[in-house]
């Protein structure tokens, strides 16, 4: 195995979420410790990124070796979009989220009075905003979409965060840009694109990811909106098969990718069951969660291209129940507060 952040592997929802307040160990983010992968002769190579793919040869290639290859799996993920460089030229405290390193960093600067700018109102976003708070630093968020959640959500899911959020001390800004950053003495001046400003001491961009397909785009293997695999999660090299976060599919007639942790290990563990000979085709089951200050949001489904949604208090105080279909048929539900109704949903789904 081949990283390039010189520890061993981890889990990463944490990072927004439990361990962004300081609850949770770094130790405890470790997937296994360096014994269990000694044991299972699983050497890890954490601090020697891949730099190419020689194909022909069926070499992985990185700055100081070559290592052949059987079979190779890209499990490359995606990193966070940046915002533009020339709007951060003049100024420091610049966060994205996507690494350890990442947390630590935003950790560090997230003290009680100190000022954040949220970029981009997803659920990273909220997260962070949500983490922040929880510890006292205050914290503007802007949004250009019309509304947080935009691109994710109903408006009775986006709704509810909103109220959720500004009841604990957000500014949130919908519809607005961020147009620039300037020095402003030791803190930064951010100018929003409807002419008004804010002062804070960091900001942080959660305005969405870019799969990493660099690799697989110079070793000339397809690419879709991520590197395109087969059913069975096979590349357009019969040799480099793909899954999670960089992997783009055909699902339901569209070519998809799908964000979400447990669809990455899904799709891996059948990747490392077609390659020993399975060869079952891959079929998503789609679910997701994130955790806001003490409200918990469970998702069953994919609510890709739907056509209406609707809303149900759920049985649980100050829980709520979002139903998305498409063509009349249920394709996702959103679960607020509501681990039984989410688990109802899975069973509906067919998950």
């Amino acid at each position: 195995m081949f990283g390039n952040e010189g520890v061993m592997p981890y889990q990463r929802p944490p990072l927004s979420k439990a361990y962004l307040l300081g609850k949770l160990e770094a130790d405890r983010l470790s997937f296994r410790n360096a014994g269990f992968f000694t044991d299972q002769n699983i050497k890890i190579l954490n601090n020697e990124p891949v730099v190419k793919i020689d194909r022909g040869n069926r070499q992985a290639v990185t700055a100081n070796d070559r290592f052949p290859y059987d079979k190779l799996i890209l499990a490359t993920g995606a990193d966070p979009i940046r915002l533009p460089a020339p709007m951060c030229a003049a100024v420091t405290n610049i966060f994205y989220l996507r690494n350890k390193a990442d947390a630590d960093r935003l950790g560090a600067i997230m003290k009680p009075d100190a000022r954040l700018l949220v970029v981009g109102g997803g659920y990273i976003g909220l997260e962070v905003a949500a983490a922040a708070r929880q510890v006292g630093t205050e914290v503007t968020l802007v949004e250009m979409s019309p509304r947080i959640l935009n691109r994710v959500a109903a408006e009775p899911t986006a709704d509810y965060f909103r109220t959720l959020h500004i009841s604990n001390g957000v500014d949130i800004r919908e519809g607005v840009g961020l147009r620039d950053l300037k020095p402003e003495g030791a803190a930064i001046k951010a100018v929003l694109d409807d002419g008004s400003s804010v002062i804070v001491d960091a900001v942080v961009a959660g305005i969405g990811v870019r799969p990493n397909t660099e690799l697989a785009e110079a070793a000339g293997l397809k690419i879709d909106g991520g590197i395109v695999v087969d059913k069975f999660g096979c590349t357009t090299d019969p040799n480099i098969w793909a899954a999670g976060d960089c992997a783009s599919f055909i699902h339901n007639g569209e070519m998809i990718r799908i964000e979400s942790v447990p669809h990455a290990i899904d799709q891996a563990e059948h990747v490392a069951r077609n390659i020993l000979g399975e060869a079952t085709p891959y079929c998503p089951r789609p679910w997701f969660w994130s955790d806001q200050y003490q409200t918990k949001l469970q998702i069953a489904g994919f609510n890709r291209g739907y056509e209406r949604a609707e809303t149900l208090a759920s049985a649980n105080d100050g829980g709520l129940k979002v139903s998305y279909f498409k063509e009349n048929l249920l394709i996702a539900v959103d679960c607020i507060n509501d681990a039984r109704g989410f688990m109802m949903a899975k069973r509906e789904l067919g998950l």
